[in-house]
């Protein structure tokens, strides 16, 4: 989730985070250097599947072929968790939203054969939003999301650090205003401290009810890179559902 060179008006942008929330809850956008078909991905893939914020005011029919709900998912990683959804889920269409340069790259990668970037067909039910997913949130209309995924956040662990985390008072307005009455918002962590956080955030909330964590992953979440190295290093993963009432 970030901010990046937008090719939009500035009048065509978003409204800012609300107040009271910490302009950034990201890190950095890039890890190692990119390599040129990574290059190509970003400059000629990624436009072709980049929601805007025009877009984003009437999401259903952002996707290239009609869908039945929309969800979305904030902070993808390597993108195989997306495009497991996407591919189970053909009647729903997906936001997938990532700052990370190198886990766009990595999905992207995974839809296009190197020399197609350009020109390869997309699947009709994917969006990308490569900024910051608040901004996307405050683009949304309100009751628009059917569902929304939090998988293996970056847990923020130092208190000093606590007001970047995804999962935070200031932020549930935010999300609760997008998604429908029933809509679930699903979440996952192997973190000791963010899990204790979900619940006390939570606790404090009557715009969710937060069922109680399963601590195996349940039936229909696709699994992602970050969970299989929290249980080859002995992590405990907790996977909650959080209704909007």
């Amino acid at each position: 989730m970030t901010e990046t060179d937008d090719p939009q008006t500035p009048a065509a942008r978003p409204a800012p985070p609300a107040a009271g929330v910490p302009d950034r809850l990201y890190g950095r956008r890039r890890g190692h250097p990119l390599r040129p078909r990574q290059e190509r991905l970003l400059s000629e893939t990624l436009p072709r599947l980049r929601l805007s914020a025009e877009s984003a005011a009437d999401p259903r029919a952002a996707f290239a072929a009609p869908v039945r709900q929309v969800w979305l998912e904030v902070g993808f990683g390597g993108g195989e968790h997306a495009l497991a959804l996407r591919e189970a889920n053909p009647e729903v269409g997906l936001i997938a939203s990532e700052v990370f340069e190198n886990g766009l790259c990595s999905l992207l990668a995974r839809l296009v054969p190197e020399g197609g970037e350009a020109d390869a067909p997309l699947p009709a039910n994917l969006r990308l939003w490569p900024e910051d997913a608040r901004r996307l949130l405050a683009a949304l209309p309100e009751a628009s999301l059917d569902r929304l995924y939090l998988m293996f956040p970056d847990p923020w662990p130092k208190a000093r650090h606590a007001k970047r985390r995804f999962v935070h008072p200031a932020l549930l307005g935010l999300v609760a205003r997008v998604l429908k009455p029933g809509a679930e918002w699903r979440l996952a962590s192997d973190d000791p401290t963010y899990q204790a956080w979900v619940a006390e955030v939570f606790r404090g909330t009557d715009l969710f009810a937060l069922g109680a964590p399963a601590s195996l992953r349940p039936e229909g979440w696709p699994p992602t890179r970050y969970e299989q190295k929290a249980l080859r290093e002995g992590r405990q993963p907790f996977y909650w559902v959080a209704v909007r009432r």
